[in-house]
C-alpha cells in the first residue's frame, strides 16, 4: 500500500523508521504535503532533487518537530538565531512560517544547496508533528521536505495529489486536505533585519506586530544594506506552482469581455477554457467551464491548488483567473497565481 493513515501509531513509527533509514515519503503538513528526508543525510536528500526533477542550486526548507518550539532541532542546523528570530519562532511555531537561519558548517550542505544558510520551519499539522517527533527518537534532527510534486508545478494539497505525482512506489502518510493550502512564509533572518523573502498564510502586518520592528522586502534590503546578498529561498522562482494548461490573470471587466467574445466563435463538444473568478461571470459558450473564487484570501488559499489540478484534469487549455485585490490578506495568493502566470 502506498498511502498510509497518518493518524495511526503503526503507519507513523513505519514511515519515520524508512526516513531513518534514507528512504523518501511524502507526508502532510497544514500549508501542503512534503517529499520528505533526513535533512543530515546528503545521499537522502539528493534522492528529494532526483526525485523531483529539482535544481540542485535550489535549497529545501527543513522541518523540526515542537520540541521546546523547535529549539533543539534549530540547534542542530542553525549557528545562530537572532533574537527577533527567536520571537517569530515563540509567537508563530508550530505554524506556517519559515525562517532562513546561518547554517552549521557541519550539517545541512546539501539541502541548503550549499549556501551557508539554511531554510528551518516547525510544521502545525499533528501528522507532521508525530512524525518528527518519532523521527528525531530514531536520530533524525529533521526532514527535508519541499513540496511532493515534480519541480516547478502545482503543489499538492491532499494525499491524492502526491500518488497523482509520483504513482504507487511512493509512501505517503494521508492526513487529509491541508488547512492553509499554500506554502509557507518566508523570512530571511541572516541580513541583522527580517526580511520578507515569500508571502504566505502570515502576513507582515503580523511578523511586524509580533516583533515590534519594521519587515523589510527583499528589494529595499538589497538597496539599503551594502553587502548584504539575499540567500536563495525556496519556492521564489518567477515561474513557479504552474498547471498544464496556460494561466493568465484579468481583471473582472477584461474577463468578462473576453467570454464575449468567445461567444461569438464556433462551440467545441468540450470546455477548452476554465475560469476562476469571484465575479459572476455570463457566458453561453460550451468552450468555457467555470468555477467561482470565494471572496476571502484564507477559502482562496486552501482550494487554490486542488482547483488548478482540477482544470488540469479535465483537459482545459487555457485558465483565466480574477486577479485578487492588491491587499495584504491577498499576497500569499497573488504571489502563487502570478508566479504560475509567468511558466
Amino acid at each position: 500500500m502506498s498511502v498510509l493513515d497518518g493518524f495511526t501509531d503503526a503507519s507513523i513509527r513505519s514511515c519515520a523508521q524508512a526516513r531513518a533509514a534514507g528512504e523518501l515519503g511524502a507526508f502532510p503538513t497544514e500549508t501542503v504535503y512534503g517529499l520528505g528526508a533526513d535533512a543530515s543525510n546528503d545521499a537522502a536528500v539528493a534522492k528529494i532533487f532526483a526525485a523531483k526533477g529539482r535544481p540542485s542550486n535550489h535549497p529545501l526548507i527543513v522541518h523540526v518537530d515542537d520540541s521546546r518550539q523547535g529549539a533543539d532541532g534549530v540547534a542542530h542546523f542553525a549557528s545562530a538565531v537572532p533574537a527577533f528570530a527567536q520571537r517569530l519562532m515563540q509567537v508563530f511555531w508550530p505554524g506556517p512560517l519559515t525562517l532562513i537561519l546561518p547554517r552549521r558548517a557541519d550539517v545541512g550542505a546539501v539541502a541548503a544547496a550549499g549556501q551557508t544558510s539554511i531554510g528551518l520551519r516547525c510544521p502545525a499539522h499533528p501528522v507532521a508533528q508525530a512524525l518528527l517527533r518519532q523521527c528525531r527518537a530514531l536520530g533524525v534532527a529533521g526532514l527535508a521536505a519541499p513540496s511532493a510534486n515534480q519541480f516547478g508545478r502545482i503543489s499538492p494539497t491532499s494525499a491524492a495529489h502526491v500518488v497523482g505525482e509520483f504513482g504507487d512506489g511512493l509512501l505517503v502518510l494521508d492526513g487529509g486536505s491541508c488547512a492553509v493550502g499554500i506554502e509557507s512564509t518566508i523570512v530571511d533572518c541572516t541580513r541583522g533585519v527580517p526580511v520578507l523573502l515569500r508571502p504566505g498564510g502570515i502576513g507582515a502586518a503580523q511578523l511586524q506586530a509580533a516583533i515590534g520592528q519594521r519587515i523589510w522586502s527583499d528589494d529595499e534590503a538589497v538597496q539599503s544594506l551594502p553587502g548584504a546578498a539575499a540567500p536563495r529561498a525556496s519556492g521564489t522562482l518567477e515561474a513557479h506552482y504552474a498547471p498544464r494548461a496556460k494561466l493568465r490573470l484579468m481583471d473582472a471587466r477584461g474577463l468578462q469581455t473576453a467570454l464575449d467574445l468567445l461567444g461569438k466563435v464556433p462551440q467545441h463538444s468540450d470546455p477548452v477554457i476554465a475560469t476562476y473568478a469571484r465575479v459572476v461571470l455570463r457566458s453561453a459558450s460550451q468552450a468555457v467551464w467555470q468555477r467561482r473564487m470565494p471572496q476571502d484570501a484564507v477559502a482562496t488559499a486552501q482550494q487554490l491548488f486542488a482547483v488548478l489540478r482540477e482544470f488540469d484534469a479535465r483537459g482545459v487549455k487555457l485558465i483565466w483567473v480574477e486577479t485578487p485585490p492588491a491587499t495584504p490578506d491577498w499576497d500569499g495568493v497573488r504571489d502563487r497565481l502570478q508566479r504560475a502566470a509567468a511558466a
